[in-house]
């Protein structure tokens, strides 16, 4: 019995792939379909191949060729990663990674925001996604609020363009909602808008992309490690231990086997206060040395220490992140925390 490829795409139309919501036929994740007697053979691109969706997909896949073709058909499915085929939205995006914590507070989205500027100021080609769906930050950080990216067509579908700034390609849902209204959102709706955000947008060719995380360890961080492949995360916490309390379940969860994204280091924000007319002096008010003990315990490299200046809520707050001011010593810490996280990148590679 030699099959039509029409009849088999049919088949396959009712094969879905629930982390896009869509058949794997009109998602385009069908590749390389070839019919013999008796036999179907076609790879199945994915996003990334590591990920649990992938055998539920493949057996969806074989289930409904077989009840539409009976038990003696032979069926051959292997998956790809869009990375292999050179496929995808992501798919000229070189490294991919994600700026996490366990709670709100801690500046993690200035740390993201400064870490994306030091990386573009080495040289490095950048973009930044501001993933804090409930509390989006980035578009007053960069001075880009009110501005609304670019949208053009590509095979039928809407692609979003990022807006520029400081050399850095832009996207956060702040960009798309009126931000002075809280954002009533359940689970899903926040997933569907982060992969708005990676998938639906023209990111083109880029050494690094940012992606902002919310606090937490809920659906948008579950969404991240299942569907992309993240090279890995920078945690941030400030010295005190209950913020630290949250961060060790952050990391927890980057650990567990079916989610794994290897973590690159910890950053300790407001680590100390450095008056501004004594740019030298170093003022522990939390305490010394918590940053150390905290990433020995969980066995990561302390990345950075970041002080307490007035400097850097200024900057947050006039859309001039701090990192661009090349005479302050925190963009000097921040162009140090780029070049460790290069050099971890580079290190955990090496390691597969």
């Amino acid at each position: 019995m030699v099959l039509s490829k029409s009849e088999v795409v049919d088949v396959l139309k009712g094969v879905i792939y629930f982390a896009k919501g869509d058949n794997i036929v009109d998602l385009g994740m069908l590749d390389g379909l070839e019919l013999g007697e008796g036999s179907i053979s076609f790879r199945l691109v994915f996003p990334r191949t590591d990920e649990p969706a992938v055998n539920i997909v493949i057996n969806s896949a074989n289930k409904a060729l077989i009840e539409a073709f009976g038990e003696d058909i032979r069926i051959d499915i292997k998956p790809v990663s869009e990375k292999e085929k050179g496929r995808g939205p992501l798919s000229g995006v070189k490294y991919l990674i994600a700026v996490a914590s366990g709670k709100g507070g801690v500046g993690k989205s200035t740390v993201a925001a400064n870490l994306a500027i030091a990386l573009a100021r080495s040289g490095a080609k950048v973009g930044l996604v501001d993933a804090d769906i409930y509390g989006p930050s980035i578009p007053m950080m960069f001075g880009v609020e009110g501005q609304q990216p670019g949208v053009f067509e590509r095979e039928g579908k809407p692609v979003i363009v990022p807006i520029e700034k400081f050399g850095i390609k832009l996207l956060s849902i702040g960009f798309f909602v009126d931000t002075n209204k809280p954002l009533v959102w359940r689970g899903p709706m926040a997933t569907s808008a982060l992969n708005q955000l990676l998938s639906d947008a023209d990111w083109g060719v880029l050494d690094f992309l940012i992606i902002d995380l919310p606090p937490g360890t809920g659906d948008i961080q579950l969404t991240l490690a299942q569907s992309y492949s993240v090279t890995g995360a920078v945690v941030v916490t400030t010295p005190q231990k209950l913020a630290f309390a949250d961060v060790k379940r952050a990391a927890s969860m980057f650990n567990q086997e079916k989610l794994h994204i290897p973590l690159l280091g910890l950053i300790e924000n407001m680590a100390y206060f450095t008056p501004q007319d004594a740019p030298d002096k170093k003022y522990y008010i939390f305490g010394k040395g918590h940053g150390e003990r905290f990433a020995s315990e969980l066995g990561i490299p302390l990345l950075g220490q970041i002080p307490i200046v007035e400097q850097i809520t200024e900057g947050g707050d006039s859309g001039n992140p701090i990192a661009l001011d090349d005479e302050s010593p925190v963009a000097r810490s921040f162009a140090d925390i780029a070049h460790t996280v290069r050099n971890r990148i580079t290190a955990i590679l090496l390691q597969k």
